[in-house]
C-alpha cells in the first residue's frame, strides 16, 4: 500500500525562522517513523501541483510568513481544503497571507504580536485529541507566546491556551488560545502557535504534538 503523502510548505517573504530546517527534519523523521512520504517545498507552483494531483493527504505551512502564494496556488489550496483536504499550520503560519480573508478563516486567527522569547506555561484544555492526549494539564514550554488579533474560541475547538501569569508581556488576557482545530472551511484545519525554536523540534513531546495534529487533520490512524 502506498504511504500517505504529506507536503511541507516553507516559503517566507517576511521574517524567516532559523528553525525551519529543523522543523522540516522533524516532519521527515515522523514520516519515516510512521510510514508517511514527506516532501518539502518553497515553490508555490509545486504546492499547487501537489494539491491538484489528488494524492496529497495533508499540507503543512511551517512558519511561512508574508505573501507566499500566487493566484494559482491560492485557488489550489482553497479547492483542496473545501474539497475535504487537511491543513496544518505551525507557528508563523499565522503571519501569512494577511490580505487573503479566506486564509484567515482557514487558520482561525491572525498573529498580532509577541513578547520576548521566554519560558512559560501552556494550559492543556482538551486532552481528547491526538495532539494533546500525551500531555498533562500543564505544559512548560519556551516560545514567543504569540498574541492574536482576536480569540478564535467561538469558531474553533481550543486545545491549549497560554497562562499569561507564567511569563512577561502577554497581551490577550485570560482567553489566550495557542492550539486549536476546526472544520469550518470544508476540510480539517489544525494550528499550533508553538515551534519558534530549533530545540523544540528535537523535543519528543513537541514532535508527538505535531504528529497528533497531522494525523487528526489527515484522518490517519492515531499511533499507539
Amino acid at each position: 500500500m502506498r504511504s500517505a503523502r504529506i507536503l511541507v510548505f516553507t516559503r517566507t517573504t517576511g521574517y524567516r525562522h532559523d528553525s525551519i530546517p529543523h522543523g522540516v527534519d522533524a516532519f521527515r523523521a515522523l514520516g519515516d517513523e510512521h510510514g508517511l512520504t514527506v516532501t518539502a517545498t518553497e515553490d508555490p507552483a509545486a504546492l499547487a501541483a501537489a494539491l491538484t494531483e489528488g494524492d496529497c493527504r495533508a499540507v503543512v505551512f511551517l512558519s511561512t510568513s508574508g505573501d507566499v502564494l500566487t493566484p494559482e496556488s491560492r485557488e489550489a489550496l482553497r479547492s483542496y481544503v473545501t474539497g475535504g483536504g487537511a491543513f496544518v499550520g505551525v507557528h508563523a503560519a499565522a503571519t501569512t497571507e494577511y490580505d487573503w480573508p479566506w486564509y484567515g478563516e482557514l487558520l482561525g486567527a491572525r498573529f498580532d504580536r509577541h513578547p520576548a522569547l521566554q519560558p512559560g506555561v501552556a494550559v492543556v484544555e482538551d486532552r481528547d485529541h491526538p495532539a494533546t492526549a500525551h500531555l498533562g494539564p500543564i505544559w512548560p514550554f519556551t516560545d514567543e507566546w504569540y498574541d492574536f488579533r482576536s480569540s478564535p474560541r467561538d469558531r474553533v475547538r481550543v486545545l491549549v491556551s497560554a497562562d499569561e501569569a507564567s511569563y512577561e508581556g502577554g497581551g490577550m488576557g485570560e482567553d489566550h488560545p495557542l492550539v486549536w482545530c476546526h472544520e469550518n472551511t470544508g476540510g480539517r484545519s489544525f494550528y499550533t502557535a508553538l515551534g519558534h525554536t530549533a530545540e523544540s523540534y528535537a523535543d519528543p513531546v513537541f514532535r508527538r504534538h505535531l504528529l497528533g495534529g497531522l494525523v487528526w487533520a489527515a484522518r490517519l490512524p492515531v499511533p499507539s
